[in-house]
């Protein structure tokens, strides 16, 4: 199985995929910290110094599970892109051992990207702070919660676009799909208030909930599954995505 994971990495760093979507995530990520420290203090908003900034600031390191999650695809379709996944099977007959192998790259991938953003923000929020006269210390403010929160999502929703990757094969409609899903139908299900109840199962809801601290923006505190509850959604859904691709790639042809 060291082996399958090991050959499954290799195709994974071997190709641009892996740093082009590395400078997005840094590039979305680093926008969206750009916005928050630029607006520190503005309207109401925390200070740099406050605990609240931090609060506020940390956060962002989580959002671009959208990436994450096509990165997940493309694990996926792209070996039926380039129909490589006949050789692959040739080599290891055992598709389930294969998808395993997969989802184990995916987990790797979502760590190292998560933690690629992380480190970003630390590299952004903590010179603000220590420069406007505030404290830092990485055990307050929630900084712990919120960073295991920040690592799960990002990795879970690798997960999730290996599990849509399988099922639709075509890489444009399962990236199309995944979009719609996180950039559309999740804002609107977590924004939405009389949505919330709805929005707070999916895995956006369940993500959020792992890192946000439930501070009121202006727009009201969202609905929020407690922070358990939400871990074990999460799990859910990754389990799902796993049977999902288990499913959808030993038991169909290849074309």
């Amino acid at each position: 199985m060291l082996n399958l994971i090991n050959a499954e990495l290799r195709k994974f760093f071997s190709t641009r995929m892996w740093w082009i979507m590395l400078l997005v995530v840094l590039g979305w990520t680093g926008l969206g910290l750009s916005l928050s420290i630029g607006m520190a203090g503005v309207e109401g908003q925390p200070g740099l110094a406050s605990p609240e900034f931090q609060q506020t600031a940390w956060p962002y390191s989580g959002g671009a599970t959208t990436f994450t999650m096509i990165v997940g695809v493309l694990i996926v379709t792209n070996e039926y892109r380039h129909r490589t996944f006949n050789n692959t099977f040739l080599v290891s007959p055992n598709r389930t051992r294969v998808v395993m192998a997969k989802l184990a790259t995916g987990v790797i991938a979502g760590l190292m990207y998560g933690t690629a953003a992380l480190v970003l923000t630390a590299a952004a929020v903590v010179p603000a702070v220590l420069g406007a006269g505030g404290e830092f210390s990485p055990t307050a403010n929630e900084i712990p919660r919120m960073s295991l929160g920040i690592l799960v999502a990002l990795t879970v929703y690798v997960l999730l676009g290996v599990g849509l990757g399988a099922l639709l094969r075509n890489q444009v409609a399962a990236i199309l799909v995944a979009i719609a899903w996180t950039f559309l139908l999740e804002t609107v299900l977590t924004s939405v208030p009389a949505l919330q109840d709805v929005g707070q199962w999916t895995p956006g809801g369940a993500t959020s909930a792992l890192y946000d601290t439930g501070m009121d923006y202006g727009f009201g505190a969202a609905e929020l599954l407690p922070f358990g509850v939400a871990a074990a959604v999460l799990a859910g859904y990754a389990a799902v995505c796993v049977a999902l691709a288990l499913v959808t790639t030993v038991r169909r042809d290849l074309v």
